[in-house]
């Protein structure tokens, strides 16, 4: 299922607002020392925007893994994109992961404070990107 160019235009704008909007939920959950919810937020700020970056290239997937191959695959290996933000994204999702699925994990709040700051970078760089090419 191919989706027309204008769809296709308007839901990379709308994932790239989601990413972007997902900042202000992260400075809310961290204002409130909500740090495991904080770690998922700024995973899936990131994932919006690499949602929107697969849709640019008519790459359409749901599953995370799948999404994270392909972006380090064709953008960090061929070195379209800087490989710290392969880096940046794969640590955000292993966290991610750590965070929502076992128990007793604590994050500290300046590793959150670190992630978040990499989170809004990363989300910059794709927004930069898509709207160079």
């Amino acid at each position: 299922m191919s989706l027309e160019e204008n769809e296709r235009k308007e839901l990379i704008r709308y994932r790239l607002q989601e990413a972007t909007e997902t900042i202000a939920d992260v400075k809310l959950l961290i204002e409130n020392d909500r740090l495991r919810a904080a770690v998922n937020r700024i995973y899936y700020g990131m994932f919006y925007s690499l949602l929107a970056l697969g849709l640019a290239y008519q790459f359409e997937t749901s599953k995370h893994q799948q999404l994270l191959g392909w972006f380090n695959k064709n953008f960090i290996h061929e070195g379209l994109i800087n490989q710290k933000f392969g880096k940046i994204i794969n640590k955000a999702s292993n966290r991610r992961t750590q965070g929502d699925y076992e128990s007793h994990v604590d994050f500290d709040k300046e590793v959150i404070l670190e992630m978040f700051g990499e989170m809004q970078d990363f989300i910059s760089e794709i927004e930069r990107f898509l709207h160079q090419q």
